[in-house]
């Protein structure tokens, strides 16, 4: 049975890698909305959709483009920390 250090550890691990794969989709759905926002204050323009299908259009790409980056750094994750702490090691 692990120690609840290795527990611990393991989840602070695992949040890191969380933040670390979604960081990419936060930033980008940020700096939309900024952008989107600063053109609805300065043109009064108040459309619901105007703020949805802009950042949900720019995550889709970016989630494509970082698909790889995402899988690789969950498939390390699980590889090092995961499979040897259920394998016992």
């Amino acid at each position: 049975m692990a120690s609840e250090a290795v527990i611990y550890d393991l989840l602070r691990q695992a949040l890191w890698v969380a933040v670390l794969m979604s960081a990419p989709l936060l930033t980008v759905a940020l700096i939309a909305g900024l952008t989107v926002g600063l053109f609805q204050a300065l043109t009064s323009v108040q459309e619901m959709t105007l703020t949805f299908v802009p950042k949900v259009a720019l995550m889709l790409v970016v989630f494509w483009a970082t698909m790889g980056f995402m899988t690789a750094t969950l498939t390390d994750f699980f590889t090092s920390r995961i499979i040897p702490l259920v394998a016992g090691g």
